[in-house]
């Protein structure tokens, strides 16, 4: 027999946030809807539809619901026995407001896959909207409620447990029975199982819109080549000019702060260009000894200085009919920018220690988070290397200018760090997606990226990233939310804190006089020894703090304190 324990755990985990308008189980968040919109939906697809795809959508969507809070159970519970921990299932479902549970009769056996429930519903209100839309029926209508009590169990057993509903209010019946088990066990299972299963009209529907959709995979397609997404206005302005760029050879200019990916951009430009089957080379002009970038960039003939054995290319000339990618373009030194004004104006090279010209053939694309103009002002940077290579500027949006790409990005980031880890995840959490997207971002995409890599990583299997996984090091901000007390009202938060602190007391045994004391006492320490500023603490008069000192025999004679 499956008993509940007592909920007030659960119940903690629900919070109303009046403030931004959210409601939150745990990291999920919820919405408080009206029984009779949905009841409307209901009729309006059933009109519409019909009574097969209408149950069909309604089951799914209770069979997700299950799902979910089945992870939650394992994890506020997983304490308990086996029993306790699957009775949240239930508890749940009677705080989200679905239906009354009472068990009946039950045995699980996680280990060996057995399981039989049986349970009574009461006050289901899917039976009620139907019966209010439809009248009695021949057959049960708790569809969503159903799908709930097989997606929880099933999610909690690891197998495909079935519920059916063997009597139903909507079917007149006092009272609404259900009965679960593995679907094997099920004479007529086959009967069931479609209503879990995705309905083919969805097809049917997309297929009418396919060339919208040929026209939207066509945008988007190269974007994931470069393992970019956006599609926020700020990204799509970017873009644009990237597109335009890579239609010419012009010399692009990309501007913005640290881990916006702008070598993304300029891998994107590449690759959208005519030079795309020829080779991409970088070069970081701020890793590199001062002493070493001329000869990384235009390379090095054999005896040119002390340990050059052998002549080697330059990146110029490893990237001839490709593209040439300097990065951190305003770290570069000034001796060196004068020899690569002269490359990019003559179109030729010079190995260092060769009088041989050697003609290539670059596409240049630099990129920079210094502010070249006010460089070329405090003389740090060549004012005619500015103007030559600013012919095409594109200033790339930091991550906090671009919030509502944040959650598309999430999901391809999720994937990719998947894939890499070799690691099954669900995805992140409602509350730590908003924690992400109110989050200031000051290392942009490249800290998003590590962040959620790490969040893969700390994930436990097959569960949910939440918000402790991507910002362990620090508490995030209060949400200013308010709970439900048992007798399902609104608590005041000021006097749960009271009754917290009432507990306390009382668990203390300590007397009035001696708690008394023990305030006062504290009052005058934490003010050192002001005796006005330790009135206004507690609230009293200077002379009202003085006779209870007195009279509590705390003085300067006693205390260490000067009063």
């Amino acid at each position: 027999m499956i008993e509940f324990p007592e909920d007030l755990d659960l119940r903690r985990l629900i919070r109303f946030s009046p403030d931004d308008g959210s409601i939150w189980l745990s990291e999920s968040r919820m919405l408080l809807l009206h029984a009779a919109s949905l009841g409307g939906l209901r009729e309006e697809m059933m009109n519409s539809v019909g009574k097969e795809f209408t149950r069909r959508m309604f089951t799914r969507m209770g069979f997700a619901s299950g799902t979910r809070d089945a992870e939650l159970a394992r994890k506020i519970r997983g304490n308990l026995t086996i029993e306790e921990a699957f009775a949240t299932g239930p508890q749940m479902h009677m705080l989200e407001g679905g239906v009354q549970v009472i068990p009946v009769l039950g045995h699980m056996d996680v280990d060996k896959g057995e399981f039989h429930g049986e349970f009574i519903w009461r006050n289901s209100w899917e039976a009620d909207a139907h019966v209010n839309s439809f009248g009695p029926q021949q057959d049960a209508v708790c569809w969503s409620l159903i799908g709930y009590a097989s997606g929880y169990t099933s999610a909690f057993m690891g197998r495909f447990i079935l519920f059916k509903e063997t009597k139903c209010i909507g079917c007149s019946d006092d009272e609404c029975r259900i009965v679960g088990k593995p679907v094997e066990e099920w004479p007529d299972a086959q009967d069931f199982t479609p209503y879990f299963e995705p309905e083919s009209i969805v097809s049917q529907l997309l297929e009418l819109s396919s060339q919208v959709d040929m026209l939207r995979s066509s945008l988007k397609t190269y974007r994931s080549l470069e393992d970019m997404v956006g599609e926020s206005p700020s990204f799509r302005q970017a873009y644009r000019l990237v597109e335009k760029a890579a239609e010419t050879n012009v010399t692009v200019l990309l501007s913005g702060e640290t881990g916006v990916g702008k070598e993304r951009f300029a891998r994107a430009i590449h690759h959208r260009s005519r030079r795309a089957d020829k080779a991409f080379v970088t070069i970081n002009c701020a890793a590199l000894p001062h002493d070493l970038i001329e000869a990384e960039l235009f390379g090095v003939e054999r005896g040119a200085f002390t340990g050059a054995t052998s002549s080697r290319a330059g990146k110029f000339e490893r990237a001839d009919g490709g593209t040439l990618f300097l990065d951190e373009l305003g770290e570069l030194p000034l001796a060196s920018q004068a020899k690569l004004l002269r490359a990019l104006q003559e179109g030729e090279i010079e190995r260092l220690g060769d009088e041989r010209p050697r003609k290539v053939d670059v596409r240049i694309v630099a990129a920079t988070n210094v502010d070249l103009p006010e460089a070329v002002k405090a003389g740090r940077f060549r004012a005619d290397l500015y103007y030559r290579l600013s012919v095409y500027p594109i200033l790339i949006p930091p991550l906090r200018d671009r919030r509502s790409d944040i959650p598309s990005m999430v999901s391809m980031m999720v994937d990719k760090f998947c894939a890499l880890h070799e690691k099954r995840v669900a995805g992140v959490t409602d509350q730590a997606m908003q924690a992400l997207v109110a989050y200031s971002w000051p290392g942009n995409v490249r800290e998003l990226g590590n962040m959620i890599e790490r969040g893969v990583i700390l994930a436990a299997q097959g569960d949910w990233i939440e918000s402790r996984d991507l910002f362990p090091n620090f508490v995030l901000p209060d949400m200013g939310r308010v709970a439900v007390d048992k007798a399902g009202a609104l608590e005041n938060p000021e006097q749960e804190r009271k009754s917290n602190l009432c507990d306390q007391i009382l668990q203390s045994q300590m007397s009035l006089e001696d708690i008394e004391d023990m305030v006062l006492r504290e009052a005058v320490v934490r003010c050192k020894g002001n005796l006005s500023g330790a009135a206004r603490m507690l609230g009293i008069t200077r002379p009202q703090l003085s006779y209870r000192l007195k009279r509590s025999r705390i003085d300067s004679a006693e205390d260490p304190v000067q009063m």
